[in-house]
């Protein structure tokens, strides 16, 4: 994400970061050990986050934020099935939930979502759909203009 940042951002992408503990139990900490746990432990290595990363939430289930339906219901679901139930930490359980961490959404200038991707999804395919759909943002956009 960080690459995406930086390469992308200077054309107007803005990576936002959810993090959330109901996928495994993988982010347990406060909200202020979550910065220190990027930095030193996963991935570690001094990785500091240049995106905006947001307080931890629900993304799912009963006490979702109001975001995360929004994005989740605008985009079909990435997959059919669920993980292991036993590391899904929510209820209900719902066709267009987030199906497991670091899955991604891209969101047009107007608001609105236009795509969707699996968590493991390669970043160079994200990236690739990611400026297919800027061109043809920047295209309407030339295009209004010149009427």
């Amino acid at each position: 994400m960080n690459a995406l940042q930086n390469e992308l951002g200077p054309y107007g992408l803005v990576v936002l970061g959810f993090p959330s503990n109901q996928f495994g139990k993988q982010e347990p900490g406060q909200n202020s050990e979550i910065l220190p746990a990027l930095k030193y432990v996963r991935p570690g290595g001094g990785f500091v986050p240049n995106f905006q990363l947001f307080q931890k939430g629900d993304v799912n289930g009963a006490k979702d934020d109001a975001l995360a339906p929004l994005l989740q219901n605008a985009c079909p679901p990435v997959a059919e099935e669920f993980g292991n139930p036993k590391n899904l930490f929510w209820e209900p359980l719902r066709n267009h939930d987030i199906k497991w961490n670091f899955e991604k959404f891209l969101v047009g200038p107007d608001g609105v979502p236009v795509m969707r991707w699996y968590h493991r999804a390669n970043i160079a395919v994200v990236k690739n759909d990611i400026i297919a759909y800027m061109r043809l943002v920047f295209l309407e956009q030339d295009l209004l203009c010149a009427i």
